[in-house]
């Protein structure tokens, strides 16, 4: 394959040789590859059917690209570092096996607007496998709230027990933080779905190309409107990237409540050996490392969104080399969310609940305290009143060791005559819980149907 520069007419001196390896981008964007040949390929039918080529030489060029994507796909494809890029280094094979008729694909647009259309093809495809693993991940979350849907935890705010929940009804806070990223990526697709190619460098070109045709081959909702913007915009890699950032986020936050459930002092979960690893010292230890590595792979997701964002905020329109560093922070945030999706789904099934340990957490901490006010509230105790006399039987409790749901009556009777018998069915966890019977409540038979709306939505 010929090494010459495709625009090297203009220079009368070679490039330097570490300007060259350094300018260079085709050890990572050849991923890029597929995408590359799927625009070249709907480019030059578009050339074709506008009368810039002859149907010869577009069946040429088509045949060709598709001779070299096997190649690619084969691994037996010789990229050229002195060819810079993987736009290049494909017109070059392409050249170097068909003669003239490949020097004539380049007509009527420039790497610009090529590379730009190439992103966003490889991005659409990757936003729809992303949205496949968080569906998947969504449905391992579901199975194990339905398993787990009587089984009582506590609920926390500062970290400290709040209130009795169930593990079905944490499970379901997951689950919604997921399907808002679903969203946030669909939303993604929709506003990258426009075909920067016919822009040319920036400007547009004099041919009579027809981009609607080409956008209609692509699968593109549409034709970029501005071509100075349609070759300078990054704003889809940008988006991205802060939805990625919100979803690894999300991530961060359950592995920091399943390493902290895991661990000995809490003992609230136990996870598969499958996705622990242990010490090099100590030999009891088993470390949750898949959490703990997701949790540091989230920063690295945030660094990626202030690159993209650094790299444009100074830009004047339109191309600049700057933008070559648009891919590496974009692939590596893909990748890293991909697998992040995959094990996170892999390991759910996997949970299994200590539900005594769960149980006796909940008991601790007078997470039924809420639950006395309320009865009091309706017994016709005002709420602040309601407040007072529970926070007075708590102080109670703890200089006396227990929990509110070991007082006899007499005692409970003695902070407020209104408490009855019946204070016992608010007191016990089962009761607490049940109690929360409304739609977004942690009642089991709200979780219940939770899940069932949850499938629903997830398959239509």
């Amino acid at each position: 394959m010929s090494e010459k520069k495709l625009w090297a007419g203009r220079f009368s001196e070679p490039t330097d040789a570490f300007v060259e390896a350094f300018t260079a981008s085709v050890e990572f964007d050849q991923r890029l590859a597929p995408y590359d040949i799927q625009g070249s390929i709907a480019h030059a039918r578009m050339l074709a059917r506008q009368g810039i080529i002859n149907a010869t030489e577009c069946s040429a060029i088509v045949e060709g690209l598709r001779t070299i994507g096997t190649r690619i796909e084969a691994g037996e494809f010789n990229w050229s570092v002195a060819l810079e890029d993987v736009h290049m280094n494909i017109e070059a094979a392409l050249t170097d096996a068909i003669g003239a008729a490949g020097k004539k694909l380049h007509t009527g647009r420039s790497r610009n607007d090529q590379v730009a259309t190439d992103i966003r093809l490889w991005l659409r495809a990757e936003l729809d496998e992303i949205g496949e693993a968080i569906r998947h991940m969504q449905q391992a979350l579901l199975a194990l709230a339905e398993r787990e849907t009587d089984t009582i935890m506590p609920g926390f705010t500062h970290l400290q027990t709040a209130q009795p929940i169930t593990f079905g009804h944490h499970m379901m806070a997951w689950f919604e933080m997921l399907d808002r990223d679903h969203g946030r990526m669909r939303d993604c697709a929709t506003r990258l779905n426009e075909m920067p190619l016919g822009a040319a460098a920036l400007a547009g070109t004099p041919y009579p190309i027809d981009r609607d045709f080409t956008a209609q081959e692509l699968g593109f909702a549409r034709p970029t409107e501005n071509s100075l913007d349609a070759v300078s915009d990054r704003d889809f890699a940008i988006e991205f990237s802060a939805a990625a950032s919100i979803l690894m986020m999300h991530l961060s936050r359950m592995s920091e409540e399943l390493i902290l459930w895991s661990s000995a002092q809490f003992h609230f979960v136990t996870l598969s050996d499958s996705f622990c690893t242990g010490s090099s010292i100590m030999p009891q230890k088993k470390n949750p490392d898949v959490p703990e590595l997701i949790r540091g792979k989230s920063g690295r997701v945030f660094g990626h969104l202030m690159a993209l964002l650094t790299l444009m905020k100074s830009q004047p329109l339109a191309y600049n080399k700057d933008n070559q560093e648009d891919k590496e922070p974009l692939f590596d945030a893909v990748d890293n969310v991909k697998g992040s999706l995959k094990v996170f789904a892999d390991m759910i099934p996997a949970i299994r609940c200590n539900t005594e340990a769960m149980r006796e957490a909940t008991l601790k901490g007078f997470a039924t305290a809420t639950d006395l006010a309320d009865y009091l509230v309706r017994k016709g105790v005002p709420f602040r009143d309601a407040h007072e006399i529970v926070g007075r039987s708590v102080a109670h409790c703890v200089e006396h060791d227990c929990d509110l749901a070991d007082l006899e009556l007499a005692e409970l009777q003695s902070f407020c005559k209104s408490i009855d018998q019946d204070v016992f069915d608010v007191l016990t966890l089962e009761g607490s819980v049940a109690a929360r019977n409304h739609i977004g409540g942690t009642a089991p038979q709200q979780v219940r149907a939770a899940i069932s709306r949850a499938r629903t939505r997830i398959t239509t």
